[in-house]
């Protein structure tokens, strides 16, 4: 999480008072833990003209083709019907916690394979970050919206909230730049795969935070909110042991050069 304004860097400025920098910090986390924190490479959003929907005949070319470039065994096949099954990879990059329900087990298979919704075992919840680094890979069909793809996600992590807090994004990369593209939620991620064929460098899928700009706060519980709000304490407390760590770094370095400076001749 960033720190705006004057903790922006991380630190407050020297001519600039700690205690009204401490203040300033932790009223900017509040802004900064719903506001858009910048990749390191640029991020933009990507207008492209929808193709043609295509022919079967179309779709068997392209499988063929996409088919070809596997290198795993994680192939697209086509049905009878004209659907096509496939498998897309989605990177969880989810800045703020998530609500699951507390003190549950691990889902099984025979959960999953049962449609057994464990989150609905209990009413207690608890809320913690879910690892950027995080990777789940799905098997879908080419009927399945982005939407669908959500709340699929969503289930298999067991995260009780509300669906319309996420969007799926595609993520490219063009000229050294990443650029992400916000999905509808009529998409179909497996046709969007199927186009840009297996290399995930050339586009993969991210889920991240639904940045609809203002918070609607009306959409988390009370024990969300309190959860936001010891994590932010937590936050803002590391924060100052960092700002007061890097003056106390600049006062011994002061220290050592007046002694340096007063140890030198006229």
């Amino acid at each position: 999480m960033t720190i705006g304004s004057s903790m922006s860097s991380g630190y407050c400025s020297l001519d600039e008072d700690l205690e009204d920098c401490f203040f300033t910090a932790k009223t900017s986390f509040f802004r900064s833990a719903h506001s858009k924190v910048p990749a390191k490479n640029v991020s933009q959003t990507v207008e492209e003209e929808k193709p043609e929907p295509p022919t079967i005949q179309e779709i068997k070319q392209k499988i063929e083709k996409y088919n070809a470039k596997v290198t795993n065994c994680l192939l697209m096949k086509l049905n009878d019907d004209g659907t096509y099954t496939g498998f897309i990879k989605v990177h969880l990059k989810l800045r703020r916690p998530v609500t699951v329900p507390a003190g549950i087990r691990p889902q099984s298979i025979y959960d999953a394979l049962k449609e057994v919704n464990l989150a609905e075992m209990t009413d207690k919840r608890t809320s913690f970050y879910l690892p950027l680094d995080a990777i789940k890979q799905l098997h879908i069909s080419s009927t399945t919206t982005v939407s669908e793809v959500i709340q699929g996600l969503l289930k298999k992590f067991m995260v009780v909230d509300n669906p319309q807090k996420f969007a799926l994004f595609k993520e490219m990369r063009k000229d050294g730049q990443v650029l992400f593209q916000k999905l509808p939620l009529t998409e179909y991620p497996l046709y969007l795969r199927l186009l840009a064929g297996p290399d995930t460098d050339v586009l993969s899928f991210v889920l991240k935070e639904n940045e609809t700009g203002e918070v609607e706060w009306d959409a988390f519980s009370i024990p969300e909110l309190q959860n936001f709000l010891m994590i932010l304490d937590k936050e803002e407390k590391d924060k100052i042991q960092q700002v007061h760590k890097k003056y106390e770094r600049f006062k011994q370095r002061l220290q050592q050069t007046l002694k340096e400076a007063r140890g030198k001749p006229g």
